[in-house]
């Protein structure tokens, strides 16, 4: 079984060590944290046959059918798409299991994730099963967003803040994992991760430094006028459109903070800090937020995956952040 998270420690000890545990919790905090992980060690303990000093045995029946993700007493609901919601149908299925007889004598345990994914009707569903869960059943509602949950599903749930790492245990933790990188580019891509070491890992896996730097190399061209906006937008086809927005969201709230405050040291990541700190100098903070306004309203139609020409769309993005620097 995966070790406890060094920064888990002292809630695990809390968790695990519960005489009677809760119907439902409600774990939350930011995204790569290692909620998920959390919850799957409870989700293991709860089902044990022979738990060994609070965990799970590894072992038993039980312990075995989880393995192989075959134990008819546990449930795993998420969005059928990454980034749609739960929906009602979903939901339905889920209450339907809640109201089974475990079939291995035990607890029944179902994990839920993420928590704010379900629409109204979905929500609604799920409140009965929250405040009268049939039989020994426990509920691990796992949520990135909590402010984003109806105040009657948080209502039933024993919540949970999850402890989030210091920078330097993030660090460690990556290079106990990333030895092949240096320092320096461990720090990087704990901060493109927002200090969340988990999500740092799945960012190296998905070859986010070598994508980074195709983009912010492409940012310094445009603005030094060595390449255009429609050229860079051709080039740029291959990139994630979500990242490109959530980096160029970003930067648009790092010009506008410097501009307010005039901190250096809160310009980000170290490769766009001069390109941020000239186009705060040269920019008003007027172009910035209509920006920062268009780019927050078309991020939300790439999540909702609206029918959008891509090319067209980052073009209209380039053009707008070169005519950055300047008067207007």
């Amino acid at each position: 079984m995966t070790d406890v998270l060094p920064w888990q420690v002292d809630l695990w000890r809390q968790l695990a060590g519960r005489a009677q545990h809760a119907h439902a919790y409600l774990l939350h905090g930011p995204a790569g944290i290692g909620k998920r992980l959390l919850a799957e060690q409870l989700m293991a303990l709860l089902l044990c046959q022979r738990p060994v000093e609070a965990r799970a045995c590894g072992e038993c029946k039980a312990c075995q059918l989880l393995a192989a993700q075959t134990h008819p007493d546990h449930y795993v609901l998420e969005p059928e798409e990454v980034d749609k919601a739960i929906r009602v149908d979903q939901v339905r299925d889920l209450v339907g299991f809640v109201t089974q007889t475990a079939q291995l004598g035990g607890r029944k345990v179902i994990l839920l994730e993420p928590a704010e994914a379900m629409n109204l009707n979905a929500a609604n569903a799920l409140l009965k099963s929250l405040e009268e869960p049939s039989g020994d059943t426990v509920l691990l509602l796992i949520s990135h967003q909590p402010s984003r949950l109806l105040p009657t599903i948080k209502s039933r749930c024993v919540q949970q803040a999850c402890p989030l790492p210091g920078r330097q245990q993030s660090l460690d933790w990556l290079a106990a994992r990333l030895p092949e990188l240096g320092p320096e580019l461990r720090e990087q891509l704990l901060t493109l991760a927002a200090g969340s070491p988990l999500a740092a890992l799945k960012l190296h896996e998905q070859k986010v430094l070598e994508l980074r730097a195709q983009v912010v190399d492409g940012v310094k061209k445009l603005l030094k006028q060595q390449q255009s906006a429609s050229q860079l937008a051709e080039g740029w086809n291959a990139l994630p459109l979500i990242l490109l927005f959530d980096w160029f969201c970003e930067w648009a709230h790092l010009i506008l903070r410097y501009q307010m405050a005039g901190d250096e040291a809160e310009l980000g990541a170290a490769d766009m800090q001069k390109v941020l700190q000239y186009l705060a100098q040269k920019s008003s903070q007027q172009k910035v937020i209509a920006l920062q306004d268009w780019l927050l309203e078309h991020r939300q139609k790439v999540l909702g995956k609206a029918n959008l020409n891509r090319v067209l769309l980052l073009e209209a993005l380039l053009v707008q952040w070169a005519t950055l620097p300047g008067a207007g």
